[in-house]
């Protein structure tokens, strides 16, 4: 028996790191997939192939033994097997789509599109059931995940989210292209967090300040889109880019790739934690070229996306 599922990747539109503070950020899930093929096998013995390495070993291991970024399909299989009581081995293969480690979520794309396939083997499960699963097996590898990404991976388009009240699903569909252009630096997401935890603590003032400006941004950005004014929405990812640089998670070569996506796009901001990964510009059929090329010419990796609305998919 055979089973897949795919799941696409996300983005922060706007309101990173300030939504650990209250204020509400607003994802999409981008049209670059991960997908994720799962097979039972005879033999005690959980086999996880993909591109960045293999895992290949016995069930009822403590996670805490598992030393791989493949220990969330770990996580999955052993978790079904041992749920079902069944004498099975399993086979996960993974093929991506979606760069890693860059801020673009792979490893939520990863765990959705696992848990859906992986426990499709053993019986039908809801949207919901697999989204309660796909958190938990990310929890192996990012303890503090919020389940955002795992949400927006799973249920697709755009949603806005905030601590306290969750997630919150945007049904409109505005047709704007994103151009995603890789900065190449390596970066910690838990360091760059804990930066700006201590820029908050050393200037409470400027920060709450900050989180205002922020939440009205938010407020003004959730109008915007239902309008689909891309004009305003660049206008306030320059702002938002603004908001970022003031707690430090900037640097000159993310500044200069956005400096160079503004000169053709509506506007361009770092998406993610910052410090390196990615940043996003917004474009539409008239101008996503131009701001490739501009990418292009300067040697950067970049893409262009637009959003997903289908979320997760299983066959």
């Amino acid at each position: 028996m055979k089973s897949t599922a795919s799941a696409p990747g996300k983005i922060i539109l706007f309101g990173e790191h300030f939504v650990v503070y209250g204020v509400s950020a607003v994802l999409c899930a981008i049209n670059k997939r991960i997908t994720v093929s799962a097979t039972k096998i005879q033999g005690n013995i959980i086999s996880i192939k993909s591109n960045i390495g293999d895992l290949i070993t016995t069930p009822n291991k403590p996670i805490i033994e598992i030393n791989s970024p493949l220990k969330p399909f770990y996580f999955i299989a052993n978790k079904m097997i041992e749920k079902y009581n069944q004498n099975t081995g399993i086979e996960i293969l993974i093929q991506s789509e979606i760069p890693l480690g860059v801020g673009l979520g792979s490893s939520s794309a990863s765990c959705v599109a696992g848990a859906a396939a992986i426990s499709r083997l053993f019986a039908k499960t809801s949207k919901k059931e697999i989204l309660d699963l796909a958190i938990e097996a990310e929890k192996t590898i990012f303890q503090n995940t919020s389940g955002a990404d795992c949400t927006v991976c799973t249920f697709g388009g755009i949603m806005e989210y905030d601590r306290k009240n969750g997630f919150s699903k945007i049904n409109l569909e505005p047709n704007f292209h994103l151009v995603i252009a890789n900065s190449k630096i390596e970066h910690s997401t838990e360091i760059i967090v804990s930066n700006v935890k201590q820029f908050k603590e050393k200037n409470e003032n400027t920060f709450s300040n900050l989180c205002k400006e922020e939440s009205n941004l938010i407020n003004n950005v959730l109008i915007l889109l239902k309008n689909n004014d891309l004009t305003g929405l660049g206008k306030n990812m320059i702002k938002n880019q603004e908001y970022l640089e003031a707690i430090g998670v900037s640097n000159e070569k993310l500044r200069s790739m956005i400096e160079l996506a503004q000169k053709l796009s509506f506007g361009a901001k770092i998406t993610g934690a910052g410090g390196g990964g990615c940043i996003i510009a917004l474009t539409n059929e008239s101008n996503v070229e131009k701001v490739i090329e501009s990418f292009k010419e300067k040697n950067y990796e970049c893409f262009s996306a637009k959003i997903d609305f289908r979320g997760l998919d299983t066959f």
